[in-house]
């Protein structure tokens, strides 16, 4: 075994190695660890009862935050001014059960917006918020229970549709109401008692388009009966004027009788 300056270099070897070893160890789990850890600093994030929940709660944002938590169980951005929920906006979200979006000033709501959690979310609050309609793909394949209550619905086909395949919260489901609507005497009630006097909002959608086509066909016929009117009664006045031309000239019988007296003169 050589030494050199008094030390044994295979043990010198062995203790760097162990160095190296655990560097790498540190170093990887931090490279793993960070992502998911990562917590944004407008937010405060937790463990609960081995969930991870990330509290935005009155931290006055505009945009729902784009560093969540990957491993994120509980998302509460409620009272703040969010008014957008773009595509794929919780994309990255693939534990998340519970969002709380409640109490902004949401007024659109993306084809895609919550792509990515359709499976593993349980709850949805969007209570209190600016929303009047949603795309009916929106919600698709959503399995949690949603809170739509307090939002200045307009009440009509679309709205049907999508309430038609979602799990509305009972607790507040009389408090989805009719904001406006395609037949006025609907304002001002709840969508669910409505709908359940057996009213199908997509009936008067049927109907108004009919309506509009029908009014659209009578504009064209009318069109098409004024300008044959007007055809016939040009042609009339041309023909009144020919008819009148023809009468001013001299009549065949009058020209023989012309020629026949220059013929006896001659």
């Amino acid at each position: 075994m050589q030494k050199v300056g008094g030390l044994d270099m295979p043990r010198k070897s062995s203790i760097l190695d162990g160095f190296a070893v655990i560097w790498c160890v540190v170093f990887g789990l931090f490279i793993v660890i960070a992502p998911v850890m990562a917590c944004p600093t407008t937010c405060h994030c937790m463990e609960k009862s081995g969930k991870t929940v990330v509290q935005c709660i009155s931290r006055n944002l505009d945009i729902i935050p784009p560093d969540l938590p990957r491993d994120t169980v509980i998302l509460l951005l409620a009272s703040n001014h969010i008014t957008h929920i773009p595509n794929q906006a919780f994309k990255d979200l693939h534990y998340l059960q519970e969002l709380d979006l409640s109490n902004n000033d949401i007024e659109l709501v993306d084809l895609g917006a919550f792509q990515g959690v359709s499976d593993s979310l349980l709850f949805l609050d969007l209570s209190n918020n600016r929303i009047q309609s949603v795309p009916k793909e929106a919600f698709a394949r959503l399995r949690a229970k949603i809170s739509l209550s307090n939002n200045p619905w307009h009440c009509e086909c679309t709205l049907q549709e999508v309430l038609r395949e979602l799990r509305l919260d009972p607790e507040t489901v009389n408090e989805v109401m009719c904001h406006t609507a395609v037949q006025e005497e609907y304002a001002g009630k709840p969508v669910i008692q409505v709908l359940d006097s057996g009213i199908n909002f997509c009936n008067f959608h049927h109907k108004t388009t009919d309506v509009a086509m029908f009014v659209t066909m009578f504009g064209w016929f009318t069109m098409v009966i004024a300008y044959v009117i007007y055809y016939v009664r040009h042609n009339q006045e041309d023909a009144r004027r020919h008819l009148e031309y023809l009468k001013s000239l001299p009549s065949s019988s009058h020209i023989s009788k012309d020629f026949d007296t220059i013929s006896t003169v001659l």
